[in-house]
């Protein structure tokens, strides 16, 4: 079985080996026993139920929440010449027909759906007249209301152990917590699963979080500066903010489009096709885009205000370097966005207890950005994951230095404590600066021993020494009264001196001395004229066949062939991610643009 597995791996997908634990995982569906998956981004988790299904006699079904992902899966497939389908509101009755009598037959191997048609009864019943080889519950965090992306209907999938018990089901997710894992196995009916979780770790994203001064331009500098001509998603907090950045990078030369759900459908659709059909394109977008997308080159993931929690933003910039070349992950926040999304969440509708969880993710979000150790280690920590220093993050190539702060800190936790902890940062900072208006006199502010005593500091200055109090846990904000800064119990010892408290710089660094690490491939001439014209054929063999560049081969695979120059079909089959039926088809075009242009590129440099 294992061998049979390894073949299929390399002829089929083009793999030499598993990567991970993913040969465990599917000699345990091979087996006909359930698995529970934690596997980030880019870590190959659909292969751990696409190989059983090509092995197992019967169809797989594959759950999935978004169109845009099934259509994708099902495009990879068909390129490595798996015959394989989706079914949702988009598909014609006439192939459904067609797909229905290719399941009979035998011939179809993995069939994508939508968890609502899954669980109707009408679809129930076809399965009972069905062989089915397996059951893939893609996105599984979904069925969690503590996780992300909550899918109600995801929790109606348990409804699988019941009718078909001895089929095997794998349930797979790039991100989840405790909590949520604790959901996907009880929703599920996973219990007595083996869990499998691989790290979280993506070592080749670069992590590099700026505080927010005229957001707009921080972010076209880190572009124009860092990330020119690749692809890349950018997303901010609302639609208006959507609209006005894509507006703002177009004026500056870039190919920005924008992405919200508020945006006509056929709009999406064709901004989402180009993203993903074309080379240096840029999207701008609110979080509704992203889960759908299988694009493994994009370089660099921007968010322009802080996500809400560390599943998000893992979630999120994780859809950068999927295909394991080097990608950056760029943050920029500000005090402001934290307050917003603390106000969202208390306006919400949601259970005190949720609101309770969003706040505490929300906090150890901002705690990452406020960090001045290693940004991995604390990503990590938050899915029960231990990691030494990364040397791939900002803080970690670019150690910020530190200054002893104890006597700022300790005016600004005195004044709030004067003002009874009952005003918002910016009063108690007026306060702090000695500026006298109506309110603070009638409040007899005035008269406080605090008022004026950092007036040597500037706004913006007490405004980084507040967020840096609230990251060091010293301070709070009082979500029922207007958040209002509180003092924490750790503030006390600062106050009386007991301890002292070392702060980041209060001056902002310029964001040109914490540039990512950049891709170190250096091309000789020859092997540049190569990857050119591999780059233009793969671009025309795409739109001819109607599917993403990365559908032909990703740029691992282009990497792959200028570096080793193949001269025939059997040094094809040595190159990563070309399985037989790619060969086949394509392996004589990329042969002769090998020969016309690679000829000496590397035998005689």
């Amino acid at each position: 079985m294992s061998q049979t597995a390894q073949h299929i791996l390399q002829e089929t997908f083009g793999y030499p080996h598993f990567r991970g634990r993913q040969a465990e995982i599917v000699a345990t569906l091979l087996r006909g026993d359930n698995a529970l998956v934690l596997m980030p981004t880019g870590g190959g988790k659909s292969l751990c139920y696409q190989i059983p299904a090509l092995i197992r006699n019967g169809v797989a079904i594959v759950v999935s929440p978004l169109i845009a992902l099934m259509d994708d899966q099902v495009a990879n497939l068909r390129a490595a010449g798996v015959h394989a389908a989706a079914v949702h509101s988009g598909t014609p009755p006439e192939t459904v027909r067609q797909l229905a009598d290719d399941i009979h037959s035998g011939s179809l191997k993995l069939l994508y759906v939508a968890p609502e048609r899954l669980v109707s009864e009408r679809f129930l019943k076809f399965l009972d007249n069905t062989q089915i080889s397996l059951f893939a519950i893609d996105e599984a965090h979904c069925v969690s209301q503590w996780g992300h992306d909550f899918r109600p209907e995801y929790q109606q999938l348990g409804i699988l152990a019941e009718r078909y018990p001895h089929i095997p089901r794998i349930a797979l997710t790039a991100t989840a917590d405790a909590e949520t894992r604790a959901d996907m196995k009880h929703y599920l009916k996973l219990e007595n699963a083996p869990e499998f979780v691989s790290s979280f770790d993506r070592p080749n994203i670069y992590y590099q979080v700026i505080e927010k001064n005229n957001g707009k331009k921080q972010l076209l500098d880190f572009i124009k500066k860092q990330m020119n001509g690749q692809s890349g998603i950018v997303y901010c907090l609302s639609r208006k903010s959507v609209e006005d950045v894509a507006a703002f990078l177009c004026e500056h030369g870039l190919n920005a489009l924008p992405y919200h759900a508020g945006l006509p459908l056929a709009i999406r659709q064709e901004n989402q096709h180009r993203f993903t059909h074309e080379d240096n394109i840029i999207v701008v977008a609110t979080v509704a885009f992203g889960m759908g997308i299988d694009k493994p080159d994009v370089r660099f993931v921007a968010h322009l205000d802080m996500p809400q929690s560390i599943e998000h933003f893992y979630q999120e910039s994780g859809r950068a370097g999927r295909d394991g070349l080097p990608a950056v992950s760029w943050l920029c926040y500000g005090m402001n966005v934290l307050v917003l999304l603390k106000e969202r969440i208390m306006e919400s509708q949601a259970s005190d207890l949720q609101k309770q969880i969003e706040l505490q993710k929300l906090n150890a979000m901002f705690d990452v950005c406020e960090t001045a150790a290693c940004r991995r280690q604390l990503l990590l920590r938050h899915f029960g994951e231990e990691s030494a220093p990364c040397g791939n993050c900002d803080n970690c190539l670019h150690p910020p230095e530190k200054f002893d702060g104890t006597q700022i800190v300790q005016k600004l936790l005195s004044c709030v404590y004067r003002v009874g902890q009952q005003f918002a940062a910016g009063y108690v900072i007026d306060v702090l600066r000695g500026k006298s208006n109506d309110w603070i006199e009638r409040m007899g502010h005035h008269t406080l021993s605090t008022f004026g005593i950092g007036a040597n500091l500037s706004d913006k200055d007490w405004r980084n020494v507040v967020r840096q109090c609230i990251g060091l846990g010293l301070l709070n904000n009082d979500i029922h009264n207007h958040q209002a800064l509180i003092l924490t119990p750790a503030a006390k010892p600062i106050l009386r001196g007991e301890e002292k408290v070392l702060l980041r710089p209060l001056k902002r660094e310029k964001a040109a001395t914490k540039v990512a690490k950049t891709d170190t491939w250096l091309r000789t001439e020859r092997e540049e004229r190569l990857y050119q014209a591999l780059k233009q054929w793969r671009l025309q063999r795409a739109k001819a066949d109607d599917v993403p560049a990365y559908v032909i081969f990703g740029d691992k695979t282009l990497r792959d062939i200028v570096q080793t120059l193949p001269e025939n079909h059997a040094d094809l089959s040595q190159i990563y991610g070309l399985g037989a039926a790619k060969i086949d088809k394509l392996g004589d075009e990329i042969l002769q643009i090998v020969a016309d242009w690679g000829s000496g590129s590397l035998k005689s440099d």
